[in-house]
């Protein structure tokens, strides 16, 4: 290779470097505006799946206290608070409140599985092409939303909780007159 074509590659290699990280630092800046959805906004509805094949569409639920729950099986952080969240489901579910646990991309079989290892009964839906994820800007999983009857979010929470924290911000979201 000439002098000339060197010359020539090395300034374009370094016009296409600079170009990906402008393009990088751009990024950056504009996640940093999106916080996701905020204590005190109301909540996008959705409708999904749930595993015995019906569909839950969150609306539905307005009126009652709700725990949104964003998790994975393969997640360590969401199989050790699911016995607190399933305990505090025990404890409340007769005054309103309801847990719903959204499974983020994993098939039917491996989340049937996850449920029935764990005992879990309160409603799980499948979130298999990451939507509903996406529009609720989730990041790190565990992530869970403290919804009020009103359809609001009371309380949002990103990471491992014990069954203290839930039942405390529970009691927080139950309805006055379930």
């Amino acid at each position: 290779m000439n002098k000339q074509t060197r010359y020539w590659l090395r300034r374009i290699l370094f016009l296409v470097m600079a170009g990906l990280v402008a393009f990088a630092l751009y990024q950056s800046m504009d996640q940093g505006k999106q916080k996701g959805l905020e204590e005190g906004q109301p909540v996008p509805d959705f409708t999904l799946k749930t595993l015995d094949g019906k569909e839950l569409k969150l609306s539905d639920l307005r009126g009652k206290g709700v725990l949104l729950n964003f998790w994975a099986s393969w997640c360590k952080p969401c199989r050790e608070e699911m016995p607190a969240i399933q305990s505090v489901y025990e404890k409340y579910k007769g005054k309103g409140f309801v847990v719903v646990g959204v499974n983020i991309a994993e098939t039917e079989v491996a989340v049937q599985g996850f449920t029935h290892q764990l005992e879990l009964t309160f409603p799980v839906v499948l979130d298999r092409d990451r939507k509903v994820t996406r529009l609720y800007q989730i990041g790190p999983i565990p992530s869970s939303l403290f919804i009020g009857p009103d359809g609001s979010i009371q309380r949002k929470v990103s990471g491992q909780m014990d069954e203290g924290l839930i039942e405390g911000y529970t009691q927080e979201i139950l309805p006055k007159n379930p």
